[in-house]
């Protein structure tokens, strides 16, 4: 039998990636895109000009699956944007992947997008109740109507117009053949970072991606800023008044490489960091520490260093896990999770274990884990996860189950841990998780462990967003 790998995990859903000036932007973009691999995995596709014609090759599968040299020969020109998407169940289409590209009255428009629009469906309705005719059902596809649709004039002076009239998260690249635009939204709920590659402009979600290329970091894109990049330089821009900074804790957390600084922090540090807080918060004896890898290593490494108890890899990984296998007819025990993790008997057997972990979101897999860990013969096992318990989905561009599939907004903490047949359980508290960052907290959008939706949603009144339709 079949059976598709569904993490039980939150998964962001879009890296972008894009440059300007370069000789091989097709090759460029390829690598930058081959860095964000983990912000999407199902569909990788770029966008390439000359300054005058467009080109554009996108497909299902990871980034090295799709573009092969053949493919990539099919992208001339010295400016590129690439965009790797992860959807949400269900909807894994190609009419969904990007970049998305269109001939307008002001010329060709590529458009690749890393967020979600909370009123996308609104305004996708009024649009085409006047006619328009969609290709897709990404939420990305109506700004690009919004732009098609804006008086003529200049791109850069109807952006902020076309751009007022939605709501949410979105990090934007677009390229024409005169200039590329990296925009984040007001509120700045994804990241976006600029690099400089030589005489060449580089724009990438993270800067891991610069690192690969060898570009120097910067500058991150402003909330509400707009960067149009030509072959005169950089200019930038405000499209809106200040607005109140939301970004994403959980990008902290775990969707951004651990090798990524993000908004001056690098990601790693910040985990190691969440870790320490909380073998503060919730400390017991044990004679290890073991991370869930890999989300859970770095968080892992700062629990030991605070607690004095050893570090220990007693969990393996297996990197090549892809989205389908095949499930012998004679079943295996918590089969899908041991295809992807291996517990280490040598480590494990006699011992108290303490296993960190990120995040719990359905319970099932923490709850495969500990049974894993106890049949390699550990004595205890006890849980910390370096978040808090999430209890509400997300509604800025993040795959989230609907509200009654996460654990921790039905059970209390106990009760997960019996379910988990956990000795202990312990979550970092939210004021702990905010100190962590090293900033100020209010900066933060905690949405997902909060209910506290800032930014055009009423929670009560609409049900779980979803980026894509099927």
């Amino acid at each position: 039998m079949s059976v598709t790998w569904r993490d039980d995990k939150f998964h962001d859903e879009c890296g972008l990636f894009g440059v300007w000036n370069h000789a091989e932007a097709a090759n460029v973009t390829y690598l930058g895109l081959y860095a964000l691999q983990h912000r999407g995995q199902e569909s990788a596709g770029i966008a390439a000009t000359d300054g005058h014609n467009f080109h554009t090759e996108k497909a299902m599968g990871r980034v090295a699956d799709v573009f092969h040299p053949e493919r990539l020969r099919r992208l001339p020109g010295h400016r590129a944007i690439g965009h790797v998407r992860y959807s949400t169940a269900g909807t894994s289409r190609l009419r969904n992947a990007q970049p998305i590209t269109a001939n307008t009255a002001r010329g060709p428009i590529a458009i690749a997008h890393n967020g979600n629009l909370t009123n996308a469906e609104a305004l996708r309705k009024e649009m085409e109740a006047d006619g328009a005719i969609f290709q897709s059902n990404s939420d990305t596809e109506v700004i690009l109507h919004l732009l098609a649709r804006a008086p003529a004039g200049p791109l850069e002076e109807q952006l902020p117009q076309a751009l007022a009239r939605v709501k949410g998260a979105y990090s934007l690249l677009m390229l024409t053949p005169g200039a590329m635009y990296a925009i984040r939204d007001p509120n700045g709920f994804r990241p976006l970072t600029i690099g400089r590659l030589d005489e060449s402009w580089v724009v990438a979600s993270e800067t891991c991606a610069l690192d690969l290329i060898e570009a120097r970091t910067e500058r991150d894109v402003e909330p509400g800023e707009v960067v149009v990049i030509r072959d005169g330089g950089l200019k930038s821009f405000r499209a809106f008044p200040p607005a109140e900074r939301l970004q994403c804790v959980f990008e902290y957390v775990y969707f951004a490489r651990p090798d990524s600084v993000l908004w001056g922090k690098n990601v790693h540090t910040v985990r190691k960091a969440l870790g320490r807080q909380l073998a503060s918060e919730h400390p017991v004896e044990a004679d290890i520490v073991i991370p869930v890898p890999d989300s859970g290593t770095s968080a892992a490494l700062g629990y030991s260093e605070a607690s004095g108890i050893r570090y220990e890899m007693g969990l393996i990984r297996n990197h090549y896990v892809g989205r389908t296998f095949i499930e012998p007819k004679q079943g295996i025990r918590h089969f899908g999770v041991k295809v992807k993790l291996n517990p280490m008997r040598e480590m494990l057997e006699g011992r108290r274990v303490i296993v960190v972990d990120d995040s719990i979101v359905r319970g099932t897999t923490s709850r495969k884990i500990v049974r894993m860990i106890r049949g390699a013969g550990a004595r205890e096992v006890h849980m910390r996860i370096s978040s808090p318990p999430i209890q509400w989905p997300c509604y800025y561009g993040i795959d989230t189950p609907t509200r009654k599939e996460l654990i921790g907004a039905s059970h209390s903490v106990e009760e997960i841990r019996r379910y988990l047949a956990a000795d202990t359980l312990g979550y970092l508290s939210l004021d702990g998780m905010l100190k962590a960052t090293g900033t100020d907290p209010s900066q933060y959008c905690h949405a997902c462990f909060t209910g506290s939706y800032r930014v055009g949603i009423e929670p009560e009144a609409t049900p779980q967003l979803r980026l894509f339709d099927a």
